[in-house]
């Protein structure tokens, strides 16, 4: 009996590791008692509604492509061009534009859609 408890207990160890893993990808921190999760180096919840109008204002146009737009998604190799984040919006290595009407952040390198500013 004790063997199958343990045996049990090890299983179900075993499974809930990569989800305990996940959980932590995230880095949360705390600042004027909100929590804000910033999505490994994306735009804050908090600063991004002034993002998307810092967005707006600087009139970054809009390019139109056949893919969805999703986080993991790769956009063209040609025809995107990516601006740099403003400092004031935080320290970023990733790169913004405007795809199908949705500003998104994109790794610079691989082209690849790290967060959709909703």
């Amino acid at each position: 009996m004790r063997k199958q408890v343990l045996a049990i207990s090890a299983i179900l160890a075993a499974m809930s590791a990569p989800i305990a893993a996940q959980a932590q990808s995230d880095t949360v921190g705390v600042r004027g008692g909100a929590v804000v999760v910033d999505e490994n180096g994306g735009i804050a919840v908090d600063q991004r509604p002034a993002f998307r109008e810092y967005v707006i204002r600087e009139r970054v146009p809009n390019y139109s492509i056949p893919d969805r737009v999703i986080v993991g998604g790769v956009l063209p190799e040609t025809g995107v061009t990516y601006y740099d984040v403003p400092q004031t919006f935080g320290a970023t290595p990733f790169r913004y534009t405007v795809v199908n009407g949705r500003t998104v952040l994109v790794e610079p390198r691989t082209r690849r859609i790290v967060q959709v500013i909703e």
